[in-house]
């Protein structure tokens, strides 16, 4: 109730955005009236006594008021990390996930909830909200989709700011996004130590006792790195005589017949281009912390603001990520965070995992996306499921078009957004817990870059990570700060290092 009445005081004037236009009719006018002098008496006792009862409710009311609000006040502490949510979070239909199990043993556990997320409210797709990001400016924020929760900024960045993150990726030089094929991938098997028959049933994700086109591809694409089609897949099929009825589908006793590297070793003798990649370009990353070119962290500070999280979570993430695409450069689909699960542990908390995981995944909660130049053709951001009604893996590739080839079914995604230089889009990539804190993976958030028809495209990415469980992420802020403080016991002075140098260009898996 208390934090009902401080947002009511806090609500400001806002213009309308809805695009609805009010006529205002003109008052008829009235012939003037008597006046007449009202005759006042004099208050009765009963009145008077009524007057003063409300005063003293009132003023015990304001003292009340003044009492929880300092309470609120000190069992935050001024340096609270995290913003307090808006009051309609627990409402929403999307947040009605069971939160993690560190949430509910509170008493157990070491840190207690005292941190939030604020996450911003979509309203309904193409409503427009002021946002303040820059001194002497204000900009519009469009939301383009509620599934997942996306909005569209332009003029973000200015011309000059663009040309200097351009420059300076150029400058420190470029990578190719990705190898052929990655390694490591048999260590984990074997570490798993994982059967034929165990496989075969994480693959078959509608359990029907057969491996469909689909599910063998979504396998093959994170596995190999390697973007299959239907087509190649049949062609695989039949050099290594694994489909001997010809049906496309494949057993058990048929999957248990091929080696765990087959595909691998097919792909590796026939050999394979660039263009079947699941990324096709080039990349590197810029350090956004003290010491840094000015514009790098201008446009840092302006992602705080934008998002509204504090600039702590923003400083323990990842630096930003410069991205050229040549002409038939692509993207497919994919998410930018992976679900996380007990056996999971996110890349950037890992060493406050306190127990060793076979799996990572970088648990990216928000993405913003700059759009350094306006490409001359292709180049679209698509989101093939954005804003539909139900999400099934296995829906994605029917009849041969499979949504998530953005080289080929861009024009049948849902939502495309042209990149414009300076304009900006972000978007979360999980749910919330409707405890304020990080959910489930939000599958909506699948999107991708089309293949660039003419000229080039240059993009940067600005990911906040966040941890789901909470436990994790305080206790990994915990280690951050005492090393800081280390750091500056050391060198006699504040640390020069910043957390975001903990991050390297390896240790976040390109999902």
């Amino acid at each position: 109730m208390v934090h009902h009445h401080i947002r009511s005081t806090m609500i400001e004037p806002q213009d309308c955005d809805d695009g609805d236009e009010h006529e205002t009719l003109p008052l008829p006018t009235l012939p003037p009236m008597p006046r007449e002098r009202v005759s006042l008496q004099k208050s009765s006792i009963c009145s008077r006594s009524y007057f003063m009862v409300v005063m003293v409710f009132f003023h015990v009311y304001i003292i009340n008021v003044i009492v929880l609000l300092l309470y609120v006040h000190y069992n935050n502490g001024p340096g609270d990390v995290l913003a307090t949510p808006n009051r309609d979070e627990a409402s929403r239909g999307s947040n009605h996930h069971k939160p993690p199990e560190s949430h509910q043993q509170q008493s157990d556990s070491a840190f207690h909830r005292d941190m939030y997320l604020l996450r911003l409210e979509g309203i309904r797709v193409g409503h427009v909200q002021k946002v303040s990001l820059v001194p002497d400016k204000v900009h519009e924020m469009r939301t383009l989709s509620l599934k997942p929760l996306l909005f569209e900024i332009p003029g973000f960045l200015s011309e000059e700011e663009c040309r200097v993150v351009v420059q300076l990726a150029q400058l420190k030089g470029l990578m190719e996004s990705q190898v052929m094929v990655p390694e490591g991938q048999e260590e984990l098997t074997e570490q798993l130590n994982l059967s034929p028959e165990e496989i075969f049933n994480l693959l078959d994700l509608n359990q029907d006792g057969q491996l469909q086109l689909q599910e063998i591809l979504t396998h093959s694409r994170v596995r190999d790195g390697i973007w299959l089609t239907p087509e190649d897949l049949r062609e695989i099929y039949a050099g290594l005589k694994a489909d001997p009825d010809g049906n496309g589908l494949l057993s058990l006793e048929e999957f248990r017949s091929l080696g765990s590297d087959a595909f691998q070793r097919f792909l590796q003798q026939r050999g394979v281009k660039s263009s079947q990649l699941v990324r096709n370009s080039r990349h590197t990353w810029l350090y956004q912390g003290k010491g840094a070119h000015q514009v790098l962290r201008d446009l840092k500070k302006r992602v705080t603001r934008l998002t509204r999280l504090p600039s702590t979570l923003v400083d323990l993430s990842e630096p930003l990520q410069v991205v050229r695409y040549e002409q038939g450069g692509h993207y497919h689909a994919h998410h930018d965070s992976g679900p996380v699960y007990p056996e999971t542990a996110c890349t950037h908390t890992r060493l406050a995992a306190n127990t060793s995981t076979p799996f990572e995944t970088s648990c990216r909660y928000i993405t913003v996306l700059f759009y350094l130049n306006s490409v001359e053709g292709g180049g679209e951001t698509a989101f093939p499921v954005a804003d539909n009604r139900t999400y099934e893996e296995v829906s994605l590739i029917q009849n041969d078009v499979d949504l998530m080839d953005t080289r080929k079914n861009c024009d049948k995604s849902n939502l495309r957004v042209k990149p414009t230089k300076g304009t900006a889009v972000f978007w979360y990539n999980y749910l919330s817990d409707g405890q304020g804190w990080v959910g489930e993976q939000d599958e909506y958030s699948l999107h991708g870059g089309c293949v660039v028809t003419r000229g080039t495209k240059w993009v940067a990415n600005n990911w906040i990570n966040i941890d789901p469980d909470y436990q994790r992420q305080a206790r990994y802020q915990q280690l951050v700060s005492q090393q800081g403080e280390e750091d500056a016991e050391d060198e006699g002075e504040q640390s020069q290092t910043s957390p975001e140098q903990l991050h390297t260009a390896d240790s976040h898996q390109e999902l």
